[in-house]
Parts: C-alpha cells; sequence; structure tokens
C-alpha cells in the first residue's frame, strides 16, 4: 500500500537503533579520508582506541558537521592534560578566547598566580570610560580594599627585595609618623633608599585580634574560609569571656585615641555589619562619627532601647527627594489655580507622608462612600510600617549614623552586645575584628602583601612589556593614598590601578551631612597635628566624600592627573 501523507509526518523518521547504525556507517566512511590526512599543526596523534564513542543522546556532539564549520569558541583552547599552566605559552594566557565569555570573579586572597593576574592585566584594558576633566587629586575613598593592582610601562623594581635595613627604617618611620616627601620625579627609583623606606612604611596596619591561621578580613560572608580552622574557643565559655575582654580594652584603647585626636579612624569588623569611626574633622564633620552598615530591625530596636540616638541619611534622603518631586508635580498640576487663587494664604500645605494614613483617606468623605470602604486598622498600619522597615535590613539604605556622644554610648552597646558574636558555626565565640592605621593596646603589627609580576600584553600588531604590582590585604584610605604618592613619584606620573572593594563598606563615601559648610583647612591640621597621617593625606581624608553609595573601581596618573571611575 502507498503511504498516505499525513501534516507533521516525517516519512524518513528511524527508530533509535537505526540511526545508530548510521551513525556507525558514517564514522567508518570518514576515518579512511581522517587516516589519512595529516594532523593538524601543535595537535598529538592519535590512535584507533583513542576515538571516543559519541552520546547518540546528545543534541550538540551528535550532528555531523559540515566541511569548513568552525568549532565553538569556547573549544578553541583547552588546557593541558597535566593541569599545570607552564605548559601553555605564555602568550595564549594573555590573549583572551572570547569577550563574550563571562569572567568569574572568584575572592582576592585566593586569585595570587599568574592566569588570574594576565586576566586583570586584559579587564583594565577595557574598563569605561573615566571623567573626562584629570584632576590633581582623587576624592576620599573610606571603603577597604581587598587587593590592589597597579599597571605601569615602567617597572616595580624598587619595590623588590628591600634590605633589613631598609624594612626595619619602614616600621621606624610608621611608629614615630615620619613624613617622607619625595620629588615629582626619581630617576632611579630602585637605588632611592627613601622611597624604599617609604614603601615599607605604607604597607603597615594593626590588628585585633591576631591569629595567624585564621582570615580576619573580612568577616562578612567569611564562614567557608574560617570551616575547619582550629577554634579552641568555639566549645570553651571561660576562653571565650578572656578573648572579649582582652578584646574589649583593646577596642576602648582605639576609642580614647580617637577622642583624643592620635587616631584619626578604625573600623569594627563584625560577622554582620561593619563600624568606621571617624575622628571630629574627618569626612567633613566636626564630631566623632559612626558609622554603622548594614543594620537590620533588631539591631535598630535594640540601639532605640539602650538610648542611641542616630539616624538613616540614605533614607531620609530618599523621602525628601520624594516629597521633592511631589511638590514639583502639585506646582505643575496647580499653577492654573494658583493664578486665580493669588489673594488666598501664600502658607504652604505640609507634603503626604506615611504617618498621616488617617487623613489619606479624607478624600472618601468628598465622594461620600466613607461608610462603604473599610479604613486600615492601627495595627495593619503599624504592620505595613515595619514591613517596609524590615526591607531595607541588610541593604546599603540601612546605613546608620550616630554622631557626637552618642559614640560613647555605641561604645559600651558595642561591648555589652550579645548578637556581636556568633554563638554558631564557624566564627563562634570569635571576637569582632579591629582595624587601625596607628598603634593601640593588644593591636599587632601587620603589613600588606606586595608583589611585582612582568608581563607581555599585545598591543595592536606588537607585544609590550606590562609591569604590575599586585597589594593583598585590607587597604585602607590612608594606605591606598600613600601608595599612590609613591607611584606618582616612581613611575614618573603614569600608571593605572584596578581596585577590589569589600562591597559592604561602599556606603561609607555617602556624604553624611550637607546642611553644614565644609571645615577649615587650618583648622583640620590644628585639630589633627599628631594623628598619624601624611598632610596630603590628611587634607584628602578631610573633605567631604563625593562618591555617594559606589567606590573607586579604576584609577589612572597621566601627566600627574587622575582620572577615575566608580
Amino acid at each position: 500500500m502507498a503511504a498516505h501523507t499525513v501534516p507533521g509526518y516525517s516519512p524518513g523518521f528511524k527508530k533509535p537503533p537505526a540511526v545508530l547504525r548510521l551513525k556507525r556507517k558514517r564514522l567508518r566512511r570518514s576515518e579512511s579520508p581522517a587516516a589519512a590526512a595529516p594532523p593538524p599543526c601543535g595537535a598529538a596523534p592519535r590512535g584507533p582506541s583513542a576515538l571516543a564513542r559519541r552520546n547518540p543522546f546528545s543534541s550538540l556532539d551528535n550532528a555531523p558537521r559540515a566541511a569548513g564549520t568552525p568549532q565553538p569558541l569556547e573549544r578553541a583552547w583547552r588546557p593541558p592534560a597535566d593541569g599545570y599552566p607552564s605548559a601553555v605559552p605564555f602568550w595564549q594566557l594573555l590573549e583572551p578566547v572570547s569577550e563574550d565569555k563571562p569572567t568569574r570573579r572568584a575572592e582576592p586572597y585566593e586569585r595570587t598566580d599568574i592566569l588570574t593576574l594576565t586576566d586583570d592585566l586584559h579587564s583594565s584594558a577595557t574598563v569605561p570610560e573615566v571623567p573626562s576633566s584629570p584632576k590633581h587629586e582623587f576624592p576620599a575613598d573610606w571603603s577597604i580594599k581587598t587587593r590592589l593592582l597597579f599597571m605601569s610601562s615602567q617597572p616595580f623594581t624598587w619595590t623588590e627585595h628591600l634590605k633589613a635595613q631598609e624594612e626595619a627604617q619602614g616600621f621606624a618611620q610608621h611608629c614615630r609618623a615620619v613624613e617622607t616627601n619625595l620629588p615629582q620625579s626619581l630617576q632611579e627609583p630602585k637605588l632611592s633608599t627613601e622611597l624604599r623606606c617609604a614603601f615599607q612604611q605604607s604597607l603597615v596596619y594593626w590588628l585585633h585580634p591576631s591569629l595567624p591561621w585564621l582570615q580576619l578580613f573580612p568577616r562578612i560572608g567569611a564562614d567557608r574560609k574560617i570551616v575547619g580552622k582550629a577554634s579552641p574557643w568555639s566549645q570553651d565559655e571561660d576562653l571565650q569571656q578572656v578573648l572579649m575582654s582582652d578584646w574589649s580594652v583593646s577596642f576602648t584603647s582605639l576609642y580614647n585615641l580617637l577622642k583624643a585626636k592620635l587616631c584619626p579612624y578604625f573600623y569594627v569588623c563584625t560577622y554582620q555589619f561593619t563600624v568606621l569611626f571617624r575622628a571630629a574633622g574627618l569626612a567633613g564633620s566636626d564630631v566623632i562619627t559612626a558609622v554603622i552598615s548594614p543594620t537590620t530591625r533588631g539591631l535598630r530596636e535594640a540601639m532605640r532601647n539602650e538610648g542611641i540616638e542616630f539616624s538613616l541619611p540614605l533614607v531620609e534622603e530618599s523621602k525628601s527627594r520624594k516629597q521633592k518631586n511631589s511638590e514639583v508635580n502639585l506646582e505643575a498640576e496647580g499653577a492654573n489655580s494658583l493664578e486665580v487663587d493669588n489673594s488666598m494664604d501664600g502658607g504652604e500645605e505640609p507634603a503626604p507622608s506615611d504617618d498621616d494614613d488617617d487623613e489619606s483617606f479624607s478624600w472618601l468623605e468628598e465622594m461620600g462612600v466613607q461608610d462603604k470602604v473599610k479604613k486600615p486598622d492601627a495595627i495593619s498600619i503599624k504592620l505595613r510600617k515595619d514591613n517596609r522597615e524590615v526591607q531595607m535590613d541588610h541593604k546599603p539604605q540601612s546605613l546608620a549614623l550616630v554622631k557626637g556622644t552618642n559614640t560613647f554610648t555605641l561604645l559600651n552597646f558595642l561591648i555589652n552586645c550579645k548578637s556581636l558574636v556568633a554563638v554558631a558555626g564557624p566564627q563562634a565565640g570569635l571576637p569582632p575584628t579591629l582595624l587601625s592605621p596607628v598603634a593601640f593596646r593588644g593591636g599587632t603589627m601587620q603589613t600588606l602583601k606586595a608583589r611585582s609580576i612582568n608581563a607581555k600584553a599585545r598591543v595592536r600588531l606588537a607585544y609590550e612589556n606590562i609591569f604590575s604590582l599586585e597589594i593583598v590585604g585590607p587597604v585602607m584610605p590612608h594606605s591606598l593614598h600613600a601608595l599612590t604618592m609613591l607611584l606618582k613619584a616612581a613611575q614618573r606620573g603614569a600608571f593605572s590601578g584596578v581596585f577590589y572593594t569589600h562591597e559592604p563598606t561602599a556606603v561609607f563615601n555617602t556624604d553624611l551631612d550637607d546642611t553644614h559648610p565644609a571645615l577649615n583647612e587650618e583648622t583640620v591640621h590644628k585639630d589633627l597635628p599628631a594623628c598619624g597621617l601624611h598632610p596630603k593625606t590628611l587634607d584628602q581624608l578631610s573633605q567631604r566624600p563625593t562618591l555617594r553609595k559606589s567606590s573607586i573601581r579604576f584609577l589612572e596618573m597621566k601627566d600627574y592627573a587622575y582620572t577615575w571611575k566608580s
């Protein structure tokens, strides 16, 4: 019988066994010409036993390829079988396979091999556009950086193999707060002992507690890095009390130094939030300030119960912006009516807020349907407000600002707060991390890890030498500015840098009080003479933050002028 043509029916349909037989026939036909053809350049010869059997149910690799069909981009380069990057030519590491392939950003402390550094050399070449107006100084960045990668056409050999005397001199200069003033350009940076000592000085910071086998920064999201490490205090309450008592002494010592203007600022890093304490005169404020981010509703309620007065600057800014927008809309809509009723009182009505829920239903009475619509009761209104407050938890908008004498109350609150330390998990019983640019009681001197790497990058049709300097560790604002001052002189005013930020601290760049005028520079230098910072660094940190909720991601200097991208 002749087969009837049915719509949607394919007469060439075959069952799976028949499909497999066709695949085998195609492989046999292609074996003879493939065996006679020479292997491609660089490919290892493969015997008949090395032919892998294809999966008949695969939708990608099972289909036969036409002659001349290119391979997919992701198969253009594969790592060697032994898994070592040294088996691959170095120039291949510098050329990305595909620009559309997303790159995975690992944690800063993990990305320390040559593969990741060459990947960063390429990513820096495609950094978004920077501001068109170069400046002689970049804005203060109060976020903590976890990794810096500087690049220049001049080598960084002056950072390598410091002598014992240079290292000791750098530590002494840090402890004595010695100011180092370098010329605008150095002809032989490697031979400059003053430059090498200042480089060692810029890498020093102070930490508490000091547990060398644990990574104590960052603390937010650090459980997977601490899990499995020895923590004898997690099950020993007496040891936990000893650690917290020692931590309280160090915390109080830092605050006393801050109050005496001998310490410019310090950070308190817990497993849930970070606190930045700044001395009076910094960030455009004439009083001591403490910034907490991120916060939760429970933390804010506990602070209110302790009598700590604080504000939510970003929430208040959002409300004022909405209020201004609503006022502009109302003025635009009622422009004609204002012209007619110009003889009436010119008093402005307050903008509607969330607290006036009872008055917001007055329009129902005008329509005469107030009895038919059920108004929400006080409990529903409170639940709605609480829901809005909970929604901003763990977000940058939850940033809290404490000013003046309330910072001392905050100090006592944090010392006695039970939720400051985790009760379960890898960080159980571990006190928060204290980071400071100056020495304090119980603090341990630490240094940032630095290393220089030389590589070749393809620029147009040739290869050029790219010299890089990597700084790893908790890079605080003063260290970032000190390093750029050294690079300015050593690299002859031409370098670029890619910065990796601890994201929960990026919101510290918000201008918290724009109602008061900026402080005078003479007043700042008079009040903070012995805080341990270089005068130029002090000038930068005394300015009001201008980066808002972002931080500097890319910094470039050309002809001794800065441009940056946040």
